[in-house]
């Protein structure tokens, strides 16, 4: 098939979609991908800003005719797909396709456990004071909905917010599930939901809920797999890291106080008297606080081997107790809701134990303390060899895909992390033309990222450009703690800013990203999630900031269970992994600048290791083909000539109407 014809300036697609242009490297990698369908055989594309990849791959999924599903990294994007994209390009190619949109149960009401919650009066005063809405005012609103919604996809409820207390009451996870034991089964949104996606063409997940059946965590209702002939992933830098939290094990103090509470709930469904029960019960209760007062210090992580005997005492303790749970729920014959909590009891237990015998050879294993209450996690050394075992158990073709997996030409980094060292990969470049739309500023004398007066000097190197830019800027920081020093250094360089200034943390991400495009001409400073993900097109930004080179934190547990892995075989961490994961980060905060053919701007780097250290070079040679720059003033006269001749463009435009 000559994808040409499909993508070409006579096709099918510019005759249909308004604004469309043709770009070789769409139809390359359209190209490449049927080819990979054709055959059942594994891909990885790394698709540069502006190929266009989400038609690259739909193109040849919608014509290959074979059931398929495509994996996104966000909802947000699951949403575009289903609900924009595919029925767009399925009309345009003329190829109706059967659709199905497929979130985790999570994200689907629960007609049980909504009835379950409206009859605990008493817990729901509790929620009440936590500053919004009481529990119950919520879920009478929810009630109403559930009266007419088609698809119990909670996204309708846009009034609900994903962190609201009401959430977990009125959602199933796979332990709580009952199954086809459930008094509400006929009439179950996640089953529904399964079975849309069982009988469509073209399915649309997310990589946790791909991941989670994979791993066989799946939700409760069969194999997404077994009748798929191809998988495609989106933004598939973030499968490995995704994969390493299903492949891996969490006990948390939550999981037991939402199984008390269920128990509770499901008692008093049941019209039974059980005292003996409830004293179990409250011995868990008394347990787990007791759990968590033997960790005398705060928020934070805590490797097991130091943790205080006290903690570890305790562990063979609670897990009997739970087993004693278990065992008079299973004795007390009340119906399929106690029988479900006397199994998640037992596997609370079960799972304690498992957790507390781990060998030490097998992974990291550490405890999580935060504000929220406490978690027990262990994650492998590796999880390559897992993964590939998984895709090679499904002989279709897998497609991987993003902006950001080659290390300059080398794949080699990614494909070692999903097992598939041997999957033929493609490179497509950006069909932006980086030499005249962007420049690189490298500020010259930048102190040591970690002196006190890096975040005032870097600041003090932006600033030239945001005042030639009237703003138009993202700051983007690697940690918490350096976003709140930049945000004290902008307000001392600036203390009356000519220009709107926003900051992460004041607003949702999606609230801030509209309102910096609404503004035009606004500062944000950011870190996190900003990095990937967030499209900006157009003159509202102009700068892309990067205070420090994104190295992950060394006290983070699954790093350094990668890292420990690594040094286990004989390897070196640093240049097999820390080393391209930060180059792979970068290259995700760089191309946040340039979205479309007509942008333009500087993107700055203070991190003066990219001309002091021997793998400064490794960076820079991954970054788009734009000039260098060591001279503030060259980039602020850049910015200044491309604004200007927006500006005249404008001027010539009004006079001419």
């Amino acid at each position: 098939m000559d994808y040409r014809d499909i993508f070409g300036s006579e096709g099918p697609l510019a005759q249909a979609l308004p604004g469309y242009a043709y770009r070789p490297e769409q139809s390359a990698m359209a190209r490449a991908v049927g080819l990979a369908l054709a055959r059942s055989e594994p891909l990885i594309v790394e698709a540069g800003t502006g190929t266009g990849k989400t038609f690259a791959y739909l193109v040849p999924a919608l014509l290959s005719g074979r059931s398929v599903i495509i994996s996104t990294g966000t909802r947000t994007l699951q949403d575009q797909l289903f609900r924009r994209d595919v029925p767009l390009l399925a009309k345009a190619l003329g190829l109706p396709a059967k659709m199905a949109l497929l979130k985790g149960r999570a994200n689907y009401l629960c007609r049980h456990r909504l009835e379950l919650a409206t009859q605990q009066r008493s817990l729901l005063r509790a929620e009440r004071g936590s500053g919004g809405p009481s529990a119950a005012r919520v879920l009478a609103r929810v009630s109403r909905w559930a009266g007419v919604t088609k698809t119990g996809d909670l996204a309708e409820l846009t009034d609900l917010p994903e962190q609201s207390s009401v959430w977990p009451m009125i959602t199933s996870t796979r332990e709580n599930c009952l199954g086809q034991e459930c008094p509400q089964f006929s009439r179950c949104h996640v089953f529904d939901a399964r079975r849309a996606a069982q009988a469509a063409d073209i399915v649309v997940v997310n990589h946790h809920l791909l991941l989670a059946d994979l791993a066989l965590k799946d939700e409760g209702f069969g194999d997404l797999l077994p009748g798929a002939e191809a998988v495609i992933l989106d933004e598939a830098h973030q499968v490995p890291d995704i994969a390493a939290q299903f492949f891996g094990q969490t006990w948390s103090i939550r999981q037991a106080q939402i199984l008390l509470r269920d128990a509770t709930a499901e008692i008093g469904a049941a019209g039974v008297r059980a005292p003996a029960i409830a004293s179990a019960m409250a011995d868990v209760e008394s347990l787990l606080d007791e759990l968590r007062a033997s960790l005398r210090s705060g928020a934070g992580r805590l490797e097991w081997a130091n943790l205080p005997d006290a903690f570890v005492d305790e562990l063979p303790r609670l897990e009997a107790a739970l087993g004693a749970v278990a065992a008079q729920l299973e004795g007390l014959g009340a119906g399929a809701g106690t029988a479900n909590c006397a199994r998640r009891a037992a596997a609370l237990a079960q799972g304690l134990a498992a957790l507390s015998a781990t060998p030490e050879e097998a992974g990291l294993r550490w405890v999580e303390v935060n504000a929220g209450g406490l978690s027990l996690q262990f994650t492998p050394f590796e999880i390559a060899e897992r993964l590939r075992a998984y895709v090679e158990a499904r002989p279709c073709a897998w497609v991987f895909t993003s902006a950001t997996l080659a290390i300059g030409d080398d794949f080699a980094h990614f494909a070692g992390r999903i097992g598939l060292p041997e999957a033929r990969t493609l490179k497509i470049d950006s069909p932006f033309d980086y030499r005249t739309q962007a420049r690189i500023y490298l500020p010259p004398g930048m102190p040591d990222p970690q002196h006190r007066a890096f975040a005032a000097k870097f600041i003090d190197a932006c600033a030239p450009l945001i005042e030639a830019g009237g703003g138009r800027a993202f700051l983007l920081y690697t940690s918490y703690r350096a976003l709140a020093e930049g945000v004290v250094a902008l307000k001392a360089r600036f203390p009356e800013p000519p220009f709107p200034v926003l900051v992460q943390g004041q607003a949702p991400r999606e609230a801030l990203l509209n309102r910096f495009r609404e503004l035009g001409n606004a500062v944000l400073l950011a870190t996190g999630s900003f990095w990937e993900g967030v499209d900006v097109k157009g003159d509202a930004l102009s700068i892309v900031a990067i205070d420090k080179l994104p190295f992950a934190s060394p006290d983070d547990p699954l790093l350094k269970a990668r890292l420990e892995g690594i040094r286990r075989r004989g390897g070196n961490p640093f240049i097999e992994y820390q080393l391209p994961q930060a180059v792979l980060a970068l290259k995700q905060g760089v191309g946040r600048l340039i979205r479309d053919f007509d942008d333009f701007g500087v993107i700055v780097l203070g991190d003066p290791r990219l001309t002091t250290k021997p793998y400064g070079r490794v960076f820079l040679e991954a970054l788009p083909p734009s000039p260098i720059i060591v001279d503030g003033a060259a980039g602020a006269r850049f910015l200044a000539e491309r604004l200007e001749r927006l500006r005249s463009a404008a001027r010539l435009t009004q006079a001419g109407s």
